[in-house]
């Protein structure tokens, strides 16, 4: 069973306890921290109002299901979570096991005037799932039981799930017929296909498979106006493309109940190496020149000199980080280095050639090439980051990221306001944040940015929640100012609906509401998310 205040599994929780060294190098970056107390799960459930639900024999009322269907993970949720205060809980939850009883779900909604909210896999960092208050009954719909591999065209090479189906299951399934999706983010082991879909996610390996654009063909949405089959086609030129309509809606016009998918064979071979580059600029223009000369890898990612550091330094193996230091400083890399993972999946031949001509790039830019070994360790890990939540938060030390897409030539300026307005957000309250960045998804035209920062708690919930929106808002503002997205792949749910305007214009967002209404004209479908 989910953990149900946190990140993981009941049973199979990963233990994340800082390493002395570890929490000394927080502790030096933002000073000591103190942590805040945890609510018990009976404390939570104790809150759990009443519920005002009809009954339906799909629909349950349970405190307890209420409250594991609340909240996702952003920090936000967390506060909520751990304190104990939910705020507005959903008043029933249905669980249905086909597109027939979502639709009979969403009939009982209009019928009786209540609130529908979709669950796929409660992984949301923006405040995708979260009630709002209302006089209105919330239902939240949990697809937890629609996650079969209902078909799979191998000549096509096209893929139908259920919508609710999780992100290992999708690989566990594809993998007996020899196939892969590819689809790989950080919230893979508990995130649902349908999730990937409405919020226009993004994978690890994007530079091979493609994001979630890419892989999705088609599917089954139910609408309050009824049920929409989105067929796959190769390509089409007939008109605007209503699969597209789909992606990244949250929920707002329908909840996707079956998933096409593009998917392909599993490849001959996959590996993952690191080099490290004298400077985040010579960095830069590495990767630039990598991702714009057409080398076909399956993955890259730039740290900047401070996630470089930190990450080594949390990384425990103090003697063996020591020899590689070393090393890296005996070959020009030293102070200031940058750290570039990256991956190469296909056949054997096509491996092999990948990684000859990246390293040549990577040789031309003064960077020092290191194997597979931390490659490795990278792969075996690359899941476990969210885990780290919890060991942070057990000593007070709260994490949470920022991410963006730009152009390159807007890159190199927004990183450094990004990180600037982060760390000195909290300067009036004499408070030190750790902020530190890595490009990743890259493209011909640019790439993502993604800013992680660390910052103390404070002495209560209600100023922990202060400090994270100061954090948030200068992040968030710095990115609109330099023309970046306001997401690249978390979507937009409330967090990041104020800044959504800047992006589509006062034009576009009035489309949007718009398309929502023509689909849900009494505005029942996941209120206050995306659009207001």
């Amino acid at each position: 069973m989910r953990l149900w205040n946190g990140w993981g599994d009941e049973k199979n929780n990963l233990d994340f306890e800082l390493s002395a060294s570890s929490r000394a190098f927080i502790e030096q970056r933002i000073g000591k921290s103190t942590p805040l107390a945890d609510a018990t799960l009976q404390d939570a459930l104790s809150r759990v109002p009443v519920s005002r639900s009809p009954e339906h024999r799909l629909i349950s009322t349970d405190a307890e299901d209420r409250l594991r269907h609340c909240r996702g993970q952003s920090i936000p949720d967390w506060l909520a979570m751990r304190s104990g205060d939910f705020g507005t809980f959903p008043d029933g939850v249905a669980f249905p096991e086909t597109s027939e009883d979502v639709q009979e779900i969403l009939s009982f909604a209009q019928d009786n005037d209540l609130i529908v909210i979709p669950y796929g896999g409660g992984t949301s960092v923006c405040g995708h799932i979260t009630p709002e208050p209302g006089d209105k009954p919330v239902i939240t719909i949990a697809m937890s039981r629609i996650n079969k591999l209902m078909a799979l065209d191998k000549k096509s090479q096209i893929a139908t799930f259920g919508a609710g189906i999780l992100g290992p299951d999708v690989e566990a399934q594809l993998a007996k017929e020899g196939y892969t999706l590819g689809h790989y983010p950080q919230s893979w082991e508990l995130s649902t296909v349908g999730g990937w879909v409405a919020s226009r996610s993004s994978g690890q390996q994007s530079l091979r498979y493609g994001r979630i654009e890419k892989l999705f063909a088609g599917g089954r949405i139910e609408t309050l106006k009824g049920t929409l089959d989105i067929p796959t086609f190769p390509a089409s030129s007939a008109g605007p493309d209503i699969r597209e309509m789909f992606m990244g809606s949250e929920g707002r016009m329908g909840i996707i109940t079956e998933v096409k998918v593009r998917v392909t064979p599993i490849a001959e071979q996959e590996r993952f190496y690191v080099a490290f580059f004298p400077s985040w600029e010579s960095g830069m223009q590495a990767t630039r020149e990598i991702i714009q000369s057409g080398q076909q890898l399956s993955m890259m990612r730039l740290s900047n000199a401070t996630e470089t550091e930190t990450h080594l330094k949390l990384a425990g193996h103090e003697r063996v980080v020591n020899l590689l230091n070393r090393y890296l400083r005996m070959r020009g890399a030293g102070e200031g280095k940058t750290m570039f993972t990256f991956g190469a999946t296909g056949s054997r031949d096509q491996c092999k050639s990948a990684l000859k001509l990246t390293r040549k790039l990577i040789g031309k830019h003064r960077g020092v090439y290191t194997g597979s070994l931390i490659g490795k360790q990278w792969e075996h890990s690359r899941f476990r980051a969210p885990y780290l939540r919890h060991g942070l938060w057990d000593v007070g030390v709260i994490v949470d990221t920022m991410e963006t897409c730009l152009d390159w030539s807007s890159v190199p300026a927004a990183v450094v306001d990004m990180e600037a307005d982060i760390a000195n957000a909290l300067s009036a309250d004499k408070e030190d944040v750790h902020v530190f960045t890595h490009l990743s998804h890259f493209y011909g035209q640019g790439c993502s940015v993604y800013s992680t920062f660390i910052f103390r708690a404070g002495s209560d919930y209600a100023e922990t929640m202060e400090r994270w929106k100061k954090l948030k808002a200068a992040g968030a503002e710095a990115i609109v100012r330099h023309g970046g997205t306001i997401s690249h792949q978390h979507g937009v749910g409330i967090d990041h609906a104020p800044y959504l305007p800047a992006e589509k214009g006062v034009l576009g967002i009035k489309a949007i509401k718009e398309l929502c209404q023509l689909f849900d004209p009494d505005g029942r479908m996941n209120p206050g998310k995306l659009v207001p």
